[in-house]
């Protein structure tokens, strides 16, 4: 006997990939740095081939992929990292989010007409001309029972990785240096990032920020010796598959005593399902229902985060308007 729709919590079928090791935090002991180094792998590949976009979408949605599980690696609770990006470009809306858990989910609504027209004039646009001008949001739910914290910012910066640093910069008053890169390889796409913090010192010590004779502290020469080496990674560096991660961040950091912690999972986590539509269904009114019906019978919804359709039965969908 079939479940019925308002009771099939399963997973969609979609593909049930892990990548192990998509997640490398380390820190540079007695400096006030730490980090995390991203790479989805072949994850990549199969979240952002589920979309039919055009190359330069797909890149921009990588590289958004990459950021939020960069942020969504920090939490210390139960929740979830988004951006959400509202332009007036080809691309109105990105949305991408993470789970405390490494769960990763996206979806961009680009203007086919528009972004044909911008492609034909420069066929390789950066983020900022296919976003336009807007907002970028950054939200954190730590569950239902809490309040989410959101910040918002006006859209600033030619690419996203400058877009998300401006964030930090202006809403959070947050010291972040952060490389996203998301590109077609040999082995297919691939989404990679780098994000290095500043904190208060190593253990909240207070030697890092000693006034040195220049009126600069400790702190500023080591953030700035950080950021500087971060900028020697190439994005085929970042990218390789068969380069370990913690012989990347050696080749980066060894100098600059290196510590690099336990590396945890991505995987691909849209959450969707036929109970969760249905309970979207049931919010529409009787009428509305019937005219989304395919061939009187059939109510066809479509994920916009895994791009996969669930058809329902007219009869078993009842407004809850009636």
């Amino acid at each position: 006997m079939e479940k019925p729709a308002f009771l099939d919590r399963d997973r969609p079928d979609v593909p049930g990939l892990v990548v192990p090791g998509g997640v490398t935090p380390f820190y540079l002991a007695g400096r006030p740095v730490r980090g995390r180094l991203i790479r989805l792998g072949v994850l990549a590949d199969a979240m952002l081939t589920r979309h039919d976009n055009p190359d330069q979408v797909t890149a921009l949605a990588g590289k958004a992929l990459a950021l939020v599980a960069a942020l969504a690696s920090a939490l210390k609770f139960q929740g979830s990292f988004s951006l959400q990006i509202k332009g007036d470009g080809p691309v109105s809306m990105l949305v991408a989010d993470c789970t405390h858990d490494g769960a990763l989910r996206f979806y961009a609504r680009p203007d086919e007409d528009v972004l044909n027209a911008l492609l034909a004039r420069n066929p390789t646009p950066t983020d900022r001309e296919l976003l336009g001008n807007g907002y970028l949001a950054l939200t954190v739910d730590q569950g239902a029972d809490m309040e989410r914290h959101q910040g918002i910012v006006e859209i600033a910066g030619d690419d996203l990785s400058a877009m998300a640093t401006h964030y930090f910069a202006t809403s959070e008053q947050h010291a972040c240096w952060i490389m996203l890169a998301c590109k077609m390889t040999d082995a297919g796409w691939r989404s990679g990032a780098l994000v290095l913090e500043r904190i208060a010192g190593e253990g909240g010590t207070a030697e890092a920020e000693l006034t040195t004779p220049d009126g600069t502290t400790r702190g500023d020469t080591a953030w700035e010796t950080a950021t500087i080496l971060a900028t020697t990674l190439s994005v085929g560096e970042l990218l390789d598959d068969t380069l370990p991660a913690p012989q990347l961040l050696h080749r980066l950091f060894h100098e600059e005593d290196l510590r690099v912690s336990h590396s945890r999972a991505l995987a691909f986590g849209c959450r969707c399902s036929r109970a969760r539509l249905v309970e979207v269904l049931q919010h529409f009114p009787e009428d509305d229902l019937d005219h989304m019906c395919v061939n009187n019978d059939t109510i066809v919804m479509t994920c916009e985060f895994c791009n996969k359709d669930f058809h329902f039965p007219r009869r078993d969908i009842a407004s809850a308007t009636s």
